[in-house]
């Protein structure tokens, strides 16, 4: 069993920065790859990052890539997502979510074990 909660949103200017947390709970969450996605008001669900267990392979989605990095601390059990250069079509709820590898994160559909609840991220003047 893993639990997850997500903290850090809120609302940002264009061009501004904010730093997603998540944090999680359960012995398997050292072993366990983390991917962040997220969802905007009539949108499909879609895949942000992914990190695996030891932080030696990442992934991104090509919107994000050069303005969002993923990083975990497994002392912390925290996953991180920094988020520069916003932009308002990166408004949505972002979730984290775990499973036992980074194949299944970013696999289509993900298959992913837990998810967290999400934080609402608003990128507005």
């Amino acid at each position: 069993q893993v639990q997850l909660v997500e903290s850090g949103g809120g609302l940002v200017q264009p061009g501004g920065s904010l730093r997603l947390s998540c944090a999680g709970s359960g012995r398997t969450f050292i072993s366990s790859a983390m991917g962040w996605f997220r969802q905007a008001p009539g949108k499909e669900r879609e895949f942000v990052a992914a990190i695996d267990w030891n932080s030696t392979n990442l992934h991104y989605t090509d919107s994000v890539k050069g303005r969002f990095t993923i990083s975990r601390d497994n002392a912390k059990s925290t996953v991180y997502l920094q988020m520069n250069s916003l932009k308002p079509e990166d408004t949505a709820v972002y979730s984290c979510a775990a499973a036992p590898s980074i194949e299944r994160v970013i696999s289509k559909p993900p298959l992913v074990n837990y998810w967290g609840k999400g934080t609402l991220v608003t990128v507005s003047s």
